[in-house]
Order: structure tokens, then C-alpha cells, then sequence
């Protein structure tokens, strides 16, 4: 299945990085760039009612040879703003073992770092150069809905319902399907492509939410400051030390939550702090933002001022709630990973997806892998061999789904 390998090399050429910062839709031009590639492709695969919107959503299907319900299989198109997007230069690596040098970057890719890459000896990995991202994060996906496409096109043999895809935008900054059109998207229910290990099937993930702590400060000239200053600065440390240090994201794992300050810029009279607050569970994570408000609170009584507010904006919400009501699509993806020769897990998501927004919606969609390990780094690596496997699962949970569970066991 070397055109997998072909079209993933080919859609990394594109710098689709997304802009928390941008309040447009998609957050930055050159996802609808990106997005007119895939639908020329799209329209030489034959799929039917090809639709590029507005914000940048791309939407098609193959009419099935099969009378079930239709599913759909969805990717995103943008690559994370917290790693260098641009000029991607991958390089194919037949691993063996030991550190990968990231070109002359001086950055090297170790399993001691990564120990992930002791189960990858033998495979083929594609790595960066040390200077960017890879894109795997979710181009990979792409290539592997893609390619499962091109296949039904070329053998329409292949049993199969209506299938349905779809290529968002703007998924790293939580905005991915906030202009998502149900209504092209007429689907029993559909998986997210954007997960890392094939043989894992994602159905739980974090409650999400920002908080934007603005701290007001009274600047005045050090000399003359005695019992009258109020340092925003300073103001700001004592509010991180407030929040427990062990909920930090370096000292969390599993199903244990995190507060994560990801900015802090100001000065002595204005200082702004930026919080992501992550939790599985939904009284922990009630918990996590009650501390906040309450260390403000504090702060506040303690310098006799209103000096701090907080704004808590929350994100997405764990599926599980929802996915457990719907465990036969969890049993399709697990029968279907079985089918290719590997043993199905679920481990929770520490982040979020297209889908976990989707589920809450309405339309259940849980998330599979595409091979892809360390997103949003330079260290950002994909295994051929398993995007290979995922194009066969993607086809194999088409096939189970529009063949009856009688039929499958006799066969």
C-alpha cells in the first residue's frame, strides 16, 4: 500500500498550522489551500457530492454496494501551532535500534526519551528533520481515509455501505467542528482517524476547559513603594503556587487530571496568566476550577483589592458518558482490529477530539489510530507499517459493518 506512503509525503508539503490567535474560520488561509487539494483528489476518486465550505470543512461519500446504515470516517487538517510547521523535511528510517539523528538539527530521537521506539525495531519510521513538526498529526489520517477511498474506487467489489468523509479544520485550537454541517454528514455514526497506536480504540477523553487569570497590578517607583505597590507580577507567582503542584501536567498520567499554565506575560500593573484544566472525571474537574476561583479569592482578601479575576471557558466534554451507550461501534472497531491480526486496547485520551465534540452533538465517534507518536514536537514520528494496517482497518470496519454478524462468523 505504498500510496499511503505517497500522499502522506505529499500533504506534509502543506503548512496548514492553525492560529489560536486568528478569530477567522478556518484560523488561517492556507488550510483552504490544503482543503482544495483534497477535493481535486477527491473528485478523481469519483466520490460524490464534493463540498468544500466556506470555513474550510470538506465533505464527500462513495455510495455503498450494501443496504446498511451510512458511516463516516473524519481527519483534521491542521498541524499544531506549538511546534515549527513550515518547510517539513521527513526522512524515512529503517529502524533499528538505538538514537535517530533529526538531520543536523544537533536533536535526536531516543527511546530512552521515547521508549515507544523499542517496540518499533524492524518498521519503517518517518522523523523530521529536528526543526519542525512531521504533519502525522492528523495528515496521516487523511492519507489513510484517502487511501482507503482510492481502493473502493478501484474494486468496487469490496463490500461496503454508504461511506461518508469528512476534513476539518482547526482542530488543534478547539475549533475543529464548531461549523460542522450535520446535514452533509448523514451518518448512524463515524470514527475520528487521529489516534496513535492502530490497535487502540478511543472512546474517553478529557473534560476541557481555559481559564484566563487577569491580574490588575499598582505600579508605583520602587523607591517610594513601601506598604503601596502591588506587583502583578509577584501577584502571579503566588496564585500558581496556590493550585497543587502534583496536578501538574508533568507529574499526571492515566486518568488523572492536570492544570497547565501555558502563558504569563505582563508587568508590575498587568499581568495576564493562561490555564488549560483537564480532567476525566466531571467532579474532579468541577473541583479543579472551584480551586481557582477560590485561590483568587484568597489573593483578593489577603491584598485588600480586587486585583484578580478569573474566566473559565470550557472546551469539550469526556464522551464516555455517551460512548457507553453505544459499546456495538466500540465491538465493530474491536472485531475489526482483531480481523487484521492485533489485539484491540482502550486507553483514555489525555487531550481531545473532533469527536469527542461530535459525540456530544449527537452523532457518536469514537477514535482510531494512524501510527502516529509524539504530536506536536519536533520529535513527531509515523510508522509506515502501521498506516498501512490502518488503511486495512478502515477497510475491514467498512466490510464488518455492511456484512451480518451471522455471516462474518461463518466466513
Amino acid at each position: 500500500m505504498q500510496p499511503v506512503v505517497d500522499r502522506f509525503l505529499h500533504y506534509v508539503t502543506f503548512d496548514t498550522q492553525s492560529s489560536p490567535m486568528s478569530e477567522d474560520s478556518p484560523s488561517t488561509s492556507s488550510q483552504l489551500v490544503f482543503a482544495d487539494e483534497l477535493v481535486k483528489e477527491l473528485q478523481n476518486l469519483g466520490m460524490k457530492d464534493i463540498f468544500r465550505s466556506e470555513t474550510g470543512t470538506v465533505y464527500a461519500h462513495i455510495e455503498g454496494n450494501r443496504n446498511v446504515p451510512a458511516i463516516g470516517f473524519i481527519a483534521h487538517m491542521d498541524t499544531s501551532p506549538d511546534a515549527p510547521s513550515s518547510n517539513i523535511q521527513p526522512r524515512m528510517v529503517h529502524y533499528q535500534g538505538g538514537d535517530i539523528a533529526l538531520g543536523h538539527s544537533g536533536v535526536e530521537l531516543s527511546p530512552t526519551s521515547f521508549p515507544i521506539l523499542s517496540h518499533k525495531v524492524g518498521e519503517h519510521l518517518i522523523v523530521t528533520d529536528g526543526t519542525t513538526l512531521l504533519g502525522a498529526d492528523d495528515k496521516a489520517g487523511i492519507a489513510e481515509i484517502m487511501t482507503m477511498l482510492d481502493i473502493l474506487h478501484q474494486d468496487p467489489s469490496l463490500p461496503h455501505g454508504p461511506l461518508y468523509v469528512a476534513f476539518t479544520p482547526d482542530e488543534e485550537v478547539g475549533r475543529g467542528v464548531d461549523h460542522f454541517e450535520l446535514q452533509r454528514f448523514p451518518v448512524a455514526f463515524a470514527f475520528t482517524v487521529d489516534g496513535g497506536q492502530i490497535h487502540d480504540v478511543e472512546w474517553e477523553n478529557f473534560n476541557a476547559a481555559s481559564a484566563v487569570i487577569s491580574i490588575r497590578g499598582l505600579g508605583i517607583h520602587p523607591g517610594g513603594a513601601k506598604g503601596k505597590m502591588v506587583n502583578a507580577l509577584m501577584l502571579a507567582m503566588e496564585f500558581d503556587q496556590l493550585l497543587p503542584i502534583n496536578e501538574r501536567p508533568e507529574f499526571t498520567s492515566g486518568y488523572e487530571g492536570f492544570h497547565h499554565l501555558h502563558s504569563l506575560q505582563g508587568d508590575v500593573e498587568f499581568a495576564t496568566m493562561e490555564y488549560l484544566l483537564r480532567h476525566h472525571d466531571e467532579n474532579e474537574f468541577r473541583r479543579m476550577k472551584m480551586q481557582m476561583t477560590r485561590a483568587a479569592t484568597y489573593l483578593n482578601e489577603l491584598h485588600h483589592g480586587s486585583w484578580i479575576t478569573v474566566h473559565i471557558t470550557d472546551s469539550y466534554s469526556n464522551m464516555r458518558n455517551i460512548m457507553e451507550h453505544h459499546r456495538d461501534i466500540i465491538d465493530l472497531a474491536y472485531r475489526a482490529i482483531q480481523s487484521i491480526g492485533l489485539t484491540p486496547s482502550s486507553m483514555p485520551i489525555r487531550g481531545g477530539t473532533d469527536g469527542a465534540m461530535l459525540t456530544a452533538k449527537g452523532l457518536p465517534c469514537p477514535n482510531l489510530g494512524t501510527g502516529g507518536y509524539n504530536a506536536h514536537s519536533r520529535y513527531e514520528f509515523v510508522s509506515v507499517e502501521e498506516m498501512e494496517q490502518a488503511v486495512k482497518l478502515l477497510l475491514t470496519i467498512s466490510s464488518l459493518h455492511a456484512t451480518p454478524k451471522e455471516e462474518n462468523h461463518e466466513n
